[in-house]
């Protein structure tokens, strides 16, 4: 039995018309030993510098650092202070792992049909081999079993790592990372494939907590001191060469929205002398950001750095929350996102030239069907990244396969990439994927609009290949 109590069957999230359920289940498992390839995501490097690192306690693992968990509990309202989750004041919060453990198992009936209960109850099937189901009489008993197997070798990070048979996982990085944690893990003679992605929205972004702070580290980490905005782009294409030169293949750009726009020279400077005296206004930040998303797009197309762009996100929605925890706490929540418009400068300039590759996520799937599908079926620059956040999910892939592959084609999106900040949750989110493409592959052998030999071929593009194609991988 698994953790909801129910069996743990192998052919869980195929149709059930029996037909579609057999052939999904033959191209799951043709595909299923292919190495993971994890090319946009928010582990944390250091659990990998160190071989001797740890998880810490099963909370510090399922619950403290975890969103997707705690947003939901807070939701119910389980104060997050009784999960362990640090104030920005230093207000003591609760510090017995086991007390907030059996939170989360009083609750864990909340993750029923939910994305989250599907990669926790994988994580603590598969990784864990826990075969009680999670409950309040259970809780102790499973943190047991779970502090117990994270005191085993094969249990640090690296040996997961392994485990899980990753073959590359790309982690993302502000712009003033030293990356020293990627540098000691290639110093170390450790084979695991770990590299950068550049992100530079704390110091492209006005907006951003601290961005006079982190210019001041760019001036310090590029050895460029930022005095003007001919400075501050020098200093963006030093850590973009450094990036690259640690292995980076891509950047990621976060962005209310997708709106690009050029600025005169002029404007540009004006603007960011501004800024750095602290006398900007939210149009100026938004005019800067998209001006900035078209000089990302130049600099890609002269250094090779793979594009990506998540735009639509409401940071901070809850400012309770955010005043007392801060950043990333569960309170982001999507818009309606316009594209066709707002990328109109961009893809002018930059979208007819095959070197540049712009990977486009979304949080607004109405845009699927009626904007995005039809810019990537056309634009030799475009590609179309997996569903995204909320929809990360099997409905959410089963939606995007439905919107998307016809207009685009399949070899117009970038394959899959789990986007976790939660190592352990990897393989969970790859094995949905790959049933969710297997069911709809089957759908398309059943109704005779492809054959078995495309469908394999197929599978391998979702598997792996497609992403590490466009993420420029191989």
């Amino acid at each position: 039995m698994n953790p909801t109590g129910r069996n743990f069957s192998e052919d869980r999230f195929f149709d059930p018309d029996p037909a579609i359920r057999s052939v999904a289940g033959d191209l799951y498992h043709e595909a299923a030993g292919t190495p993971i390839v994890s090319p946009h995501g928010h582990v944390d490097p250091r659990l990998f510098s160190d071989p001797n690192a740890t998880f810490g306690s099963p909370a510090d693992l399922f619950i403290i650092p975890d969103h997707y968990v705690f947003r939901m509990l807070y939701s119910q309202g389980v104060a997050l202070e009784s999960l362990g989750v640090p104030r920005r004041d230093g207000t003591p919060v609760e510090q017995d792992h086991r007390k907030i453990w059996q939170i989360f198992a009083d609750h864990f009936h909340l993750f029923r049909g939910t994305p989250s209960g599907a990669w926790l109850t994988h994580e603590l099937h598969e990784v864990f081999d826990c075969q009680k189901p999670l409950n309040s009489a259970t809780a102790q008993e499973i943190y047991d079993q779970i502090e117990a197997r994270l005191a085993e070798p094969e249990f640090k990070p690296r040996r997961l790592f392994e485990r899980f048979n990753i073959e590359v996982l790309c982690t993302t990085d502000p712009a003033t990372d030293t990356l020293e944690h990627h540098q000691t893990i290639r110093q170390s003679g450790w084979n695991g494939r770990i590299v950068p992605t550049f992100r530079p929205d704390g110091v492209v972004n006005f907006d951003a907590p601290a961005w006079r702070k982190n210019i001041d580290k760019l001036s310090e980490v590029s050895k460029i001191e930022v005095v003007d905005y001919k400075s501050f782009i020098r200093a963006l294409e030093q850590r973009r060469a450094f990036f690259k030169s640690m292995g980076a293949t891509a950047t990621d750009h976060a962005a209310l929205t997708p709106a690009t726009a050029e600025l005169t020279p002029v404007e540009a400077e004006v603007t960011f002398q501004c800024a750095l005296k602290g006398d900007w206004s939210c149009s100026d930040a938004a005019r800067f950001t998209a001006h900035m998303l078209m000089e990302m797009a130049r600099m890609s197309l002269e250094d090779g750095l793979v594009m990506q762009l998540h735009p639509g996100s409401f940071r901070n929605h809850n400012d309770v929350i955010f005043q007392k925890f801060g950043l990333d706490k569960g309170a982001d929540i999507p818009i309606q996102t316009e594209y066709t418009r707002s990328l109109l400068p961009l893809l002018n300039k930059y979208g007819n030239d095959p070197r540049l590759t712009l990977i486009l996520f979304t949080l607004d799937e109405t845009s699927y069907s009626r904007e995005l599908a039809p810019l990537a079926g056309h634009y030799p620059s475009l590609k179309l990244g997996p569903p995204w956040w909320f929809f990360d999910s099997l409905s959410g892939m089963a939606r995007y396969f439905d919107q998307v592959m016809e207009t685009a084609g399949l070899y117009n999106t970038a394959g899959f990439n789990d986007d976790t900040r939660a190592f352990c949750s990897i393989p969970a989110r790859h094995d949905v994927w790959r049933r969710a493409s297997a069911n709809w592959l089957a759908g398309l052998v059943a109704r005779h609009i492809i054959d078995m030999s495309d469908a394999r071929a197929m599978m391998q593009d979702l598997t792996a290949d497609l992403a590490k194609r466009a993420y420029r991988l191989d």
